[in-house]
């Protein structure tokens, strides 16, 4: 087995869903990943694999997971299984990636923080964290606060955390830095992608190749007690796997490892 190193930068394999919907895919897109520099991977848009299968491939290629995206009505309904499938493969977090569509009204943000804190409750009884990954809408007002700030003020800072995902702060109109600075030691893991123009249009490009205040961005998650730095990006303007090595690089060169 290879060993695992101490890396801190993370590629999530939703950038590659796909390359990863069978089990010989997600083996090949594993190897691939490992050989463009990647020593950890966050879990996400797999295709139907063995847990004990995926388990012998991360270690094959000696890939640490740091965190997965899971549906919200696993969570509540297969909270045992979820867990038991986390400490197999030695991923201590668990996210989600949105909030259910049925949610998104402003009761809904109050009914979904105290919901997501009891699931969150039993994860963390078990060891694991538990984290919500924002996009843009939670930017939206409900009544005379941000739907992101409800999800923060009225959930239970020991039982929910939070995957701030930089792009889309920044598509709603936020500063990433500050609102990484609000969850200040409740993210475990940061979502980076950048965002420049194309044609006239918002666009997702690789980091350090768009626009956002990448410096700031870093001293904000190292102020907050980032653990992982994941990178992200939803569409890709050439190969998925090349673009995940250019922002392997940029990151490199701003100093993170």
């Amino acid at each position: 087995m290879v060993e695992v190193s101490n890396s801190r930068i993370a590629a999530q394999l939703f950038t590659l869903r796909e390359y990863t919907k069978t089990p010989k895919d997600i083996a090949s897109t594993l190897k691939k990943v490992r050989e463009i520099g990647y020593e950890v991977v966050q879990l996400s848009a797999l295709g139907p694999i063995d847990v004990m299968e995926l388990k012998n491939i991360l270690d094959g290629e000696g890939l640490k997971v740091c965190i997965t995206h899971v549906g919200f009505e696993a969570l509540k309904n297969d909270t045992s299984r979820i867990i038991d499938e986390h400490l197999l493969l030695g991923c201590p977090n668990v996210a989600i990636g949105s909030m259910p569509r049925e949610y998104i009204n402003k009761d809904g943000f109050y009914r979904f923080a105290a919901e997501a804190s009891a699931v969150g409750q039993k994860l963390a009884e078990a060891g694991l964290t538990f984290s919500y990954h924002n996009h843009s809408f939670e930017l939206e007002k409900f009544g005379d606060r941000l739907g992101l700030d409800i999800l923060i003020e009225e959930s239970d800072p020991k039982y929910l955390y939070f995957e701030i995902d930089t792009y889309w702060i920044q598509h709603g109109g936020g500063d990433p830095a500050e609102w990484i600075n609000k969850v200040n030691n409740r993210i475990p893991v940061v979502h980076f992608k950048d965002m420049g123009v194309l044609n006239g249009q918002q666009a997702m490009f690789e980091v350090g190749e768009g626009n956002l205040n990448w410096p700031r961005i870093i001293e904000a998650c190292k102020n907050a007690g980032v653990e992982y730095y994941a990178v992200e990006q939803d569409i890709c303007y050439r190969d998925p796997f090349e673009s995940l090595a250019i922002s392997l690089r940029n990151l490199k060169s701003m100093g993170l490892e």
